[in-house]
């Protein structure tokens, strides 16, 4: 009786070895999980934050809101023998530039008829309509203004009248009247490159916020110094009926190496030189 208790007990604790280990591990499992979880909404928030910085840029250039239809995803995933993986969908917004570019085309758009306003007005030669211009610009937008280089009409005059010696100091500077209402011109401000390369500048403010969430959000997940984090973004494949098929869509890849991850949260190197240990590819 007593060989057959002692055999019982072995048996239980024998069971009771294996199952912590099983329960041990699986409670890594549930952990890990909820950082993957954790870290995917970093990245959509970092894609919206990207997303933020592009509305405001639109918005400086001109009353222009940025209409988002979807939202961003994100799904991690580690990957045995090489680290983790992050497979992020940003949402597109070639509808909007699209719109913006189609009534530009037709010369509806403001740049446009700004352009149309600027020219009647140099050939007209009217200090006090060219001053007319210029406070209907500034109330518009200055960036949107794109002022000829060359002298207008009125300054034409004056600079032929000076080499004549007709008006001497008085005709440089004009009227009483007309230096008040004639400033000299400030240099203007430089044009917003989101126009001429939108996709460009969508994915340069996507990048970088998905760069500083790499950053400062990834000490959890811990990811082996010989193991690689990486984020791979692409846009959404849907697309309204009436937009032109997307023809410059790209996949672009994030990934920093897990020593370089380590060095940076032991702050063993800067947050710059951190940055420019992270590889950024674009297919």
């Amino acid at each position: 009786m007593k060989a057959v208790s002692l055999v019982v007990a072995g048996v239980i604790v024998g069971s009771l070895a294996e199952v912590a280990p099983a329960a041990a591990q699986q409670a890594d499992v549930k952990q890990s999980r909820y950082q993957i979880g954790q870290m995917e909404r970093v990245l959509e928030g970092a894609v919206e934050h990207g997303i933020t910085n592009i509305r405001e840029r639109l918005q400086a250039l001109g009353p222009t809101e940025l209409l988002i239809n979807n939202n961003a995803r994100a799904r991690g995933f580690r990957l045995e023998g090489y680290g983790m993986f992050f497979d992020v969908v940003a949402p597109s917004f070639d509808t909007v530039l699209w719109t913006m570019r189609t009534l530009d085309q037709n010369d509806l758009g403001l740049q446009s008829a700004l352009r149309a306003l600027q020219a009647y007005v140099k050939a007209a030669g009217d200090p006090n309509l060219d001053q007319a211009l210029r406070r209907v610009e500034l109330q518009v937008n200055p960036t949107l203004v794109a002022r000829a280089t060359t002298p207008t009409a009125v300054q034409t005059g004056q600079a032929a009248a000076v080499q004549a010696g007709q008006g001497g100091a008085r005709t440089v500077t004009g009227t009483a009247a007309a230096t008040a209402d004639n400033p000299a011109p400030s240099a203007a401000p430089p044009v917003d490159p989101i126009l001429s390369d939108p996709n460009g500048a969508y994915r340069t403010e996507v990048t970088h916020a998905l760069m500083d969430a790499l950053l400062d959000h990834s000490s959890s997940l811990d990811i082996q110094p010989n193991e690689w984090l990486t984020i791979g973004v692409r846009r959404n494949d849907d697309r309204p009926q009436l937009a032109p098929a997307d023809s410059d869509a790209s996949t672009f890849v994030i990934r920093m190496r897990g020593s370089d991850l380590a060095a940076f949260l032991a702050r063993q190197i800067t947050r710059e030189e951190a940055l420019k240990r992270i590889d950024v590819r674009v297919f």
